[in-house]
């Protein structure tokens, strides 16, 4: 709520603005990441998957050595993705969105984005779990395609994917 004179009213942010993360970010960053995985974790039966016992050091370094935006509303970081270059190809990892603000495009528009920061690499790679359809419907939608899979233990296969570069540019 905001005052404005006598008059209260409620102020309402739908419009999501991407920018650079800082390495002041880092903590928000790590408490949304834990948030937006828990699904994954009680999904896969696994309370010990990467992005829940990442460090908040670990979250620094990243932002501080790699390519990290987040998506806000108004003061309220509603999601974050991470890109790094190896060799031409950019490695995409820990697209999140905030539980209560997904299915409102904010994923996409946060790759879209990451895809532009990037512009000296040919290629994206990112990878999810087999049994994360919501995520696999959402990479395929946005170009990529499924390079290979990877069976990590008896409850998880990791789906590979990868979207060229030349099919950012037709688009």
């Amino acid at each position: 709520m905001e005052s404005v004179g006598d008059v209260v009213v409620d102020v309402v942010v739908d419009v999501v603005g991407i920018e650079r993360a800082l390495p002041g970010d880092a903590g928000e960053i790590l408490t949304l990441q834990r948030a937006a995985y828990v699904t994954e974790a009680q999904l896969y039966g696994d309370p010990f998957i990467g992005p829940l016992v990442e460090s908040l050091d670990q979250v620094r370094d990243v932002v501080e050595t790699g390519v990290v935006l987040k998506a806000m509303a108004g003061p309220r970081i509603v999601g974050s993705v991470r890109g790094r270059l190896s060799g031409s190809t950019c490695l995409v990892g820990r697209l999140v969105v905030a539980p209560d603000r997904q299915g409102q495009g904010i994923g996409g528009a946060l790759l879209a984005a990451l895809h532009e920061a990037v512009p000296e690499a040919t290629a994206f790679d990112l990878f999810t779990g087999h049994l994360s359809g919501g995520n696999l419907r959402l990479y395929r939608r946005l170009g990529y395609r499924e390079t290979s899979r990877e069976r990590l233990q008896d409850h998880l296969t990791l789906v590979h994917l990868r979207r060229d570069a030349d099919r950012l540019r037709a688009c």
